[in-house]
């Protein structure tokens, strides 16, 4: 016999994965979404999503990214799990997501492609949006002047494309690498740590999930759940399931606070630490030069929220290159220098077809 019989449950209720099948809809994630959905479905070009370590921001990611309809959205979720990665690889990953097979390794060549495919999708009435989790390990002006030119890309009655960054307080001072940048972030919202009533919630939510019909955590246990995890999910999630184990082992039906105190005391936990207990970020734990994880959407959708629907309407004429693009990309990021008349004359034929529309 283990914990999960000795309590009667189906499966681990407080496993740290982002499981979306044990998504908790908290007051605060709820607003949040609600928010975003909002910012995608209006393609406001950049929106921001913040909060501590174990907020819940990558599941609060993988929700709204099986909240998209296939239909109406070109979408993916990239999870940035190191720093290192180079600006233009993850121009050639965005291209990949957004239905480009083959990227070209030349630059100029991949901006056409990407404004082409963005044409494309606008003109199927379908918006592209692309999330973007662990945004903090995006560190270089370099890479936040390319999402800025990529939001230079409208069409006549909105944008071609938007992101939502999802990450640590500090993406905010990244933004700032880049200034004009951090002044088109069009909504930013905070996540906050759970208050007790909702940790109270989350833990029977979960337990509920997992296959619980009994009473498992005295309410002094919860309290001292909620007090040593300062209402941070993914503490309450490790400090809950050692508890589980623990009771298991001294076959404690009901979990008491002193099991609380004592699997704290052995995770090293106290009030003041726990925050820095989580679980450190993904970056600490690879040793690849550069990785980023892209999440597909799921099979099965999540209704869109309806108090953001808003109806489409078809285009009254194809998308017009914006003249920002002339500016940001021939003065930021398209500045080749070739040794040939005609590797210079095909770069001039690209740069015009950009400004007349493609």
């Amino acid at each position: 016999m283990n914990y999960l019989d000795f309590y009667k449950l189906n499966e681990e209720p407080f496993s740290s994965a982002p499981d979306i099948k044990f998504y908790y809809n908290s007051a605060q994630h709820s607003k949040a979404l609600v928010r975003l959905m909002y910012a995608v479905d209006s393609m406001k070009g950049l929106a921001l999503l913040i909060g501590d370590i174990g907020t819940g921001k990558t599941t609060l990611a993988r929700r709204m990214l099986d909240s998209l309809p296939e239909e109406e959205y070109e979408s993916a979720l990239l999870v940035i799990i190191h720093s290192g990665i180079t600006a233009d690889w993850l121009l050639r990953k965005i291209a990949m997501q957004l239905g480009i097979a083959e990227p070209s390794e030349n630059k100029i060549a991949l901006l056409s492609q990407l404004y082409e495919r963005l044409n494309e999708l606008y003109e199927q009435h379908k918006k592209a949006v692309v999330l973007i989790d662990e945004a903090q390990m995006l560190r270089t002006k370099e890479m936040m002047e390319e999402f800025r030119g990529l939001l230079n890309l409208e069409a006549p009655d909105r944008k071609l494309i938007t992101f939502v960054f999802f990450g640590l307080p500090e993406i905010e001072e990244n933004l700032l690498l880049d200034s004009p940048l951090a002044q088109r972030v069009a909504l930013k919202y905070r996540l906050e740590s759970f208050n007790y009533e909702s940790t109270e919630a989350y833990v029977k939510h979960r337990l509920g999930l997992a296959g619980s019909k009994d009473e498992i955590f005295a309410p002094e246990a919860v309290e001292k759940i909620h007090a040593y995890s300062k209402g941070i999910p993914r503490m309450i999630n490790i400090i809950s399931s050692n508890a589980l184990f623990e009771g298991f082992l001294v076959k404690a039906k009901i979990i008491e606070g002193k099991i609380i105190d004592s699997v704290v005391a052995d995770l090293g936990i106290t009030g003041e630490q726990a925050e820095q207990k989580a679980v450190t970020g993904p970056a600490e734990a690879v040793d690849e030069p550069f990785i980023v994880e892209s999440v597909q959407q799921g099979a099965v959708q999540a209704p869109v929220m309806q108090e953001v629907a808003q109806p489409r309407q078809k285009p009254a004429a194809s998308p017009q290159a914006p003249r920002q693009v002339q500016d940001a990309q021939r003065q930021a990021d398209i500045k080749p220098k070739p040794k040939k008349q005609e590797d210079q004359d095909e770069i001039d034929s690209i740069l015009d077809k950009l400004e007349k529309g493609g």
